[in-house]
């Protein structure tokens, strides 16, 4: 039940190319900062990202983005990266938009076992109808757009079956987790984490402070350690090192 892993590095070696990856984080907080350079380090390519957001230049996801490796990014918010939108531009990056909430959902359905379900979010736009542009052609025109969705009308109202995505692999951030993989998250930085370590078949858990078992008390843990299978414990300064996007000061 020991799940600790001797470092990030071991943690991610088995990430093959073209290995899918749900990551945790929003913008960047509570991003898995660590397990993402060591991934870098280790150099695997051709991901297929499951994220809220790619990072931003030279944080987060970001670092895999800028050096190629990364193939497709199912997200729901792309601003403030300048390369991400530039690959996405002339076809080196696929891009699959999905409502927040909708992502949310198919995240933790993929991990709950449930393959697909219906939501009313997209009805009536292109999210259902098809044609959103998942990738251009390098000199500007859609190479691949969306397919249109399924619809059905329940109790009056039409709704659109989205799928249930589950990953070969998870990365994600925890304020604090035991030996056996139960995590606590703090305030903000929970975030997608509960939902992406779900749903990958792999979830690898970086954690600011390790307890051991029993420290936690069954009532606060955030996600029990039967969702991850393995955990690294962050130094100090690894832990300290937490970055926003914007910062505001009040005059």
């Amino acid at each position: 039940m020991n799940k600790v892993s001797i470092s990030a590095a071991e943690a991610v070696a088995d990430i093959t190319d073209g290995a899918s990856l749900a990551v945790g984080g929003f913008g960047l907080s509570g991003v898995p900062e660590v397990l993402v350079r060591a991934l870098y380090a280790q150099g695997a390519d051709g991901l297929k990202v499951v994220s809220n957001k790619c990072g931003v230049d030279g944080r987060g996801l970001g670092v895999l983005l800028a050096a190629g490796r990364i193939a497709r990014v199912t997200g729901s918010y792309v601003g403030e990266n300048k390369e991400f939108a530039r690959q996405y531009l002339v076809g080196e990056l696929e891009v699959e938009l999905v409502p927040q909430g909708t992502l949310a959902e198919r995240l933790r359905a993929g991990g709950a076992g449930i393959p697909a379900f219906y939501t009313s979010a997209g009805v009536g736009t292109q999210v259902a109808r098809g044609g959103l542009p998942w990738r251009h052609a390098a000199d500007g025109p859609v190479a691949v757009a969306s397919p249109p969705k399924e619809t059905r009308d329940l109790d009056g109202r039409t709704y659109v079956l989205e799928h249930g995505i589950t990953t070969d692999f998870a990365l994600v951030r925890a304020w604090r987790g035991d030996r056996h993989g139960n995590l606590l998250f703090r305030q903000a930085a929970a975030n997608f984490h509960p939902l992406a370590a779900m749903a990958g078949r792999v979830t690898i858990a970086e954690v600011e402070e390790l307890v051991e078992p029993g420290e936690l008390r069954p009532d606060e843990i955030h996600l029990p350690g039967i969702y991850v299978q393995r955990v690294v414990t962050l130094t100090a300064e690894e832990a300290a090192d937490k970055h926003i996007e914007k910062r505001t000061v009040r005059v």
